[in-house]
C-alpha cells in the first residue's frame, strides 16, 4: 500500500484509482464515493427524502457517478475546509499567546501576585465549561452563517481588549468573554464536518482544522519572539500588549470573510450547482445522520437520550482524560526546556518543534485511521506511546545529562492531540440526530474544558522539579482512558447486534455492512435524512 497524498492537501491532484469502482447490476455507480471513504454511498433517493430534494430541484438528476462525487467533494474541500481551518487557528492561536505573554512581562505589568496568573489561565475553559448548554442550542437554531461569524467577532473583540487592561480583575473579564465565544468553536466545527463529509471522510478533515493546534503553537512562537523584540516600547506599548492587540486584530477583520464565504448547510450551498446539491446530500446518505439542515428543530426528546446512552458517557471519559493529561505538556513543557539554560527568546523558539510534532502526529494519525478503517486500535496505539513518554519522564532524573531522554520523553506527549482529533472524529461517526449530535459535542467540550481546569492541579508546587506525584497519577489517567477505549468497542459491537436483531424483525437484512443501505431494497436508508438518533434508526451502523 503505497503513500497516498490526502486530495484537500492536494486538489489539483486526479484521484488515482478511478478504474477501480465497480458498477451495479442496474448500471448505477460508484459503490465508492471516494479513495478516504470508509463506506459506499447510494446514488439515488428514496421517498423519505423527496422533501429534502423539492427544496433544491425536483426535476435534478440524483445519480452521482465516481468523477461527480469527487468534484463535489473538491468544491466543499476548497470552500468550506479552508474556513473551518482558518478558524480554527485563529481561536488557538487567541489562547496560546497568553502563556508566551508571561515571559514578555504580562504578570509584572499587571502586578498579578499568588495563584492570580493561573486563575487568568483557568477562566477561559470555565466560561466554556458554564456556555456549554447555551452552545448546544444555538447550534442547532442560528444559522451556521450566522454563527460563526458572531463567535468569532466575540472572541476576537476580547483578545483585541485585552492589552488595554490594566488590573487582575479586567484581565479576568477579557479572558472570561473569550472563553465565552470560544466556547462553540469545537461543537460547531464537529456539527459542520459532519454535515458536510462522509464519515470516513470525517477523521482528516477534522485532523486538518484540528491540527492547527501544533500550528498555532509554532505561529505564536514566532510571533512572540517577533514582537517581543521589535514590539517593545513601540507606540507607548509592551511586547506583550502588541502580541494580543495583533492576533485580536487578525481576529476580527476575518469575521467579514467568514460571512462572505460559508454556507449553512447543503441546501443553501452557494457553490454547488442544485444537481450537485442532491449529489451532495447523496454522498452522506450512509452516514444515517439526517440532513443536517439549520431548519431542523431542538428536540428535548434528544437530549434525553444522550443523557441515558452509555456510549456518551464513555465518550466524555476519553475527554475529560485525556485533557487532564494534556497539561504535563504545560506543566513540563516549560521545565525541561528552561533547564536548558537559555534566554526567554530561545526558550520561546524551542517551542516550535514540539507544535510541529503535534501537526504531524494530528494529521498522520488520522491518515493511518481511515487507512486501516479503524479508530479504536490506532486510538489504543496512541495512548501506548503516552504511557511511554510519561514513563520516561516519571524516571530519569532531572539533569543535564538526560535533556536528550527527556526532550523525547515530552514528545510523545504530542500523541495527546492525536488522541482528541480521533475521538471527535469516532463521536461524529456514532452519534446521529441533529440536536443530539449538537448536545454531545458540547458535553465533549465540557469534559475538555473540565480536564483544563482540574489537570493543573494535578501538579503541586512542592512536588517540584520532578512532579513525580502529578506523573503517577496523570499515567493512572491514561491506563484508565485505555480500559475506557476498549469498553466502548464492546458497546459499540453490542450495539449493532441490537440493531441487526431490530432490522430482522422488520423484515429488512440483518447485516447492511457501514454503509447502511442496500441497492436492492428501496426501503434501506429511505429514512437517512429524517433526524432520527442513532438508537432510533434501524438502518445505523456503528464504527469502531
Amino acid at each position: 500500500m503505497g503513500f497516498h497524498v490526502p486530495d484537500f492537501l492536494r486538489p489539483w491532484r486526479a484521484t488515482r484509482h478511478a478504474d477501480e469502482l465497480q458498477v451495479g447490476r442496474e448500471g448505477l455507480e460508484p459503490l465508492l464515493a471516494s479513495s478516504l471513504s470508509n463506506e459506499p454511498f447510494l446514488p439515488r433517493f428514496s421517498e423519505s427524502s423527496e422533501g429534502i430534494m423539492r427544496d433544491i430541484d425536483p426535476d435534478a438528476n440524483a445519480v452521482v457517478t465516481a468523477a461527480e462525487s469527487r468534484a463535489i467533494r473538491r468544491k466543499i474541500d476548497l470552500i468550506i475546509l479552508p474556513l473551518l481551518i482558518w478558524v480554527y487557528f485563529l481561536q488557538i492561536l487567541d489562547k496560546t499567546v497568553l502563556g508566551f505573554s508571561a515571559i514578555f512581562g504580562l504578570p509584572e505589568d499587571l502586578d498579578l501576585r499568588g495563584n492570580q496568573y493561573s486563575l487568568v489561565g483557568a477562566i477561559a475553559p470555565i466560561a466554556q465549561l458554564v456556555i456549554q448548554p447555551v452552545s448546544s442550542w444555538l447550534i442547532v437554531r442560528v444559522p451556521h452563517r450566522v454563527l460563526m461569524p458572531a463567535l468569532v467577532l466575540g472572541w476576537g473583540l476580547a483578545q483585541t481588549a485585552t492589552p488595554f487592561c490594566r488590573d487582575f480583575a479586567q484581565l479576568m473579564t477579557a479572558r472570561f468573554f473569550l472563553g465565552v465565544f470560544e466556547g462553540g468553536c469545537l461543537p460547531l466545527f464537529s456539527v459542520i464536518t459532519g454535515h458536510w463529509y462522509t464519515r470516513g471522510e470525517q477523521p482528516l478533515r477534522v485532523a486538518a482544522w484540528y491540527g492547527t493546534n501544533g500550528l498555532g503553537t509554532v505561529f505564536a512562537a514566532l510571533l512572540s519572539f517577533g514582537l517581543g523584540r521589535v514590539g517593545e516600547g513601540h507606540g507607548g506599548l509592551r511586547g506583550w500588549q502588541w502580541i494580543f492587540l495583533s492576533t485580536g486584530i487578525l481576529t476580527v477583520i476575518t469575521v467579514p470573510f467568514v460571512y462572505l464565504r460559508l454556507d449553512n448547510d447543503i441546501h443553501s450551498a452557494r457553490f454547488l450547482t442544485e444537481s450537485q446539491k442532491i449529489g451532495a446530500l447523496e454522498r452522506v446518505r450512509g452516514n444515517q445522520t439526517g440532513s443536517s439542515s439549520t431548519k431542523e428543530n431542538w428536540k428535548w426528546k434528544q437530549i434525553r437520550e444522550v443523557l441515558l446512552d452509555i456510549k456518551t458517557w464513555l465518550f466524555l471519559g476519553m475527554a475529560l482524560g485525556n485533557n487532564l493529561g494534556a497539561q504535563v505538556t504545560v506543566t513540563f513543557g516549560p521545565l525541561i526546556l528552561s533547564g536548558l539554560g537559555y534566554d526567554k527568546y530561545t526558550t520561546t523558539l524551542l517551542n516550535i518543534p514540539f507544535g510541529v510534532m503535534q501537526y504531524l502526529v494530528i494529521m498522520f494519525t488520522a491518515w493511518g485511521a481511515v487507512r486501516l478503517r479503524l479508530k479504536a486500535p490506532t486510538l489504543c496505539a496512541m495512548i501506548l506511546i503516552i504511557l511511554a513518554g510519561l514513563t520516561t519522564l516519571h524516571t530519569l532524573p532531572r539533569s543535564q545529562n538526560q535533556t536528550g531522554g527527556l526532550l523525547a520523553g515530552f514528545y510523545c506527549l504530542a500523541f495527546i492531540f492525536g488522541c482528541n482529533t480521533l475521538v471527535v472524529s469516532w463521536i461524529l461517526a456514532n452519534t446521529a440526530g441533529q440536536t443530539k449530535r449538537a448536545a454531545v459535542m458540547s458535553l465533549y467540550n465540557a469534559a475538555s474544558s473540565t480536564g483544563n481546569i482540574v489537570g493543573p492541579l494535578l501538579f503541586q508546587t512542592q512536588d517540584a522539579p520532578a512532579y513525580l506525584p502529578g506523573l503517577r497519577t496523570t499515567m493512572g489517567v491514561f491506563a484508565a482512558m485505555l480500559v475506557i477505549v476498549l469498553v466502548q468497542v464492546g458497546v459499540l459491537a453490542g450495539l449493532n447486534k441490537r440493531q441487526e436483531r431490530i432490522r430482522v424483525g422488520r423484515g429488512k437484512p440483518a447485516r447492511v455492512g457501514d454503509v447502511s443501505v442496500a441497492i436492492s431494497d428501496a426501503r434501506v436508508g429511505e429514512r437517512a435524512f429524517d433526524d432520527l438518533t442513532d438508537l432510533e434508526n434501524d438502518e445505523f451502523v456503528y464504527l469502531y
